[in-house]
């Protein structure tokens, strides 16, 4: 007898056009016939007749083939020793993750704020500079996680390009995983020496807190940690905190609720107040027009700008992101702020700088 099983690090997601195999082992994504999606899905751990196929249905049989050449899928006659494993998540951290939005006053408190975010157990922090850096600011953030042995384990920096300023020698520096380096002359991404960390230089010009929150395709993450994730909890909030350029302590920057600010209130107070989680466990499969799209699963989320078309019951705002130009309908990508749909929200956000002239 033989039965057909998916490997275990190999997720099915169905969207409305659109059907993938995630592998979420080997950082690997397919697309798959609605056919091919709904044959699996029936018989998954049923029995099966290869030979059978051949003769009945070639293009299936193809199919199958492919998967079970790339690893997909495998046949077995002992489907017993391969039982499903639970897809749960468990994070430890309080926080898991942060963004810091650096300015003079900012700067003052920052070395309070980064070992109060170490000890609840953040891990990666993002600072933003919406001004000109210099390099010893960027050495002074380093150095505050250094010497203390802090629980950080990863930093970023987003900043705007500067001539003074070498990059290359920063990316190789221990827990720098990325420099984002905007308003530069090309658009390019750079590795370091030990291949771990990277340098991407863009274009763009992210002048704001606004600027954030634009879905696309590059953007896309997939790993098991953030795929399980977004299963279970909202993939751009959960477990996240942000301190704005006036030191408000917040979700992420750009969200208009205020926990405190820096000054007179501890991270840990902000933590605990009684709506700082309440978008956490907000998935996609919750949130309009995600919930029907095959990426759901690896897309970032973004409570900050979105469409403002929707509301659920508890008075969270579960419309589609604002910044995301993708249709699970039609299967197509468009410029995001070129739609119609949009001008609304767009206009209510104060983000028309945004608007591409075509």
């Amino acid at each position: 007898m033989s039965f057909l099983k998916i490997f275990q690090s190999c997720k099915l997601v169905k969207g409305y056009t659109n059907y993938l195999i995630c592998d979420i082992q080997r950082n690997n994504i397919i697309n798959i016939p609605a056919d091919l999606y709904e044959w699996i899905v029936e018989n998954e751990s049923k029995e099966i007749n290869i030979e059978e196929i051949q003769i009945i249905d070639v293009n299936l049989f193809d199919n199958i083939n492919f998967l079970i050449e790339n690893e997909f899928v495998f046949i077995t006659d002992i489907p017993d020793l391969f039982p499903k494993i639970d897809d749960n998540f468990y994070a430890p951290s309080k926080i898991s993750n942060a963004i810091i939005d650096i300015s003079p006053q900012i700067f003052s408190e920052l070395e309070h704020v980064i070992f109060q975010l170490s000890e609840l157990l953040c891990q990666t922090i993002e600072f933003r500079f919406f001004h000109l850096a210099t390099e010893s600011e960027i050495h002074s953030i380093i150095n505050i996680i250094e010497k203390n042995s802090l629980f950080i384990s990863s930093v970023g920096f987003i900043l705007p390009f500067s001539d003074d300023i070498n990059y290359k020698e920063l990316i190789d520096i221990n827990r720098v995983f990325y420099l984002q380096v905007y308003n530069s002359n090309s658009s390019e991404i750079i590795y370091s020496s030990d291949s771990k960390s990277f340098i991407y230089y863009s274009t763009d010009n992210l002048n704001s807190e606004k600027s954030c929150g634009i879905v696309y395709e590059a953007a896309f993450t997939l790993n098991k940690y953030s795929f399980l994730e977004s299963l279970h909890h909202n993939s751009c909030l959960h477990k996240k905190m942000g301190i704005d350029v006036n030191g408000n302590i917040k979700n992420c920057p750009s969200m208009p609720q205020s926990f405190g600010n820096i000054k007179d209130t501890t991270l840990e107070e902000a933590l605990h107040h009684k709506d700082f989680k309440k978008y956490w466990n907000l998935t996609k499969d919750k949130i309009e027009v995600c919930k029907d799209c095959e990426f759901r699963y690896i897309c970032t989320d973004c409570r900050a700008y979105t469409e403002r078309t929707h509301e659920d019951k508890e008075g969270l705002d579960i419309s589609k992101p604002l910044k995301c130009g993708y249709d699970p309908y039609t299967g197509e990508w468009e410029e995001w702020s070129i739609n119609p749909l949009k001008e609304k929200a767009i206009k209510y956000y104060g983000v028309q700088e945004l608007v591409k002239k075509y």
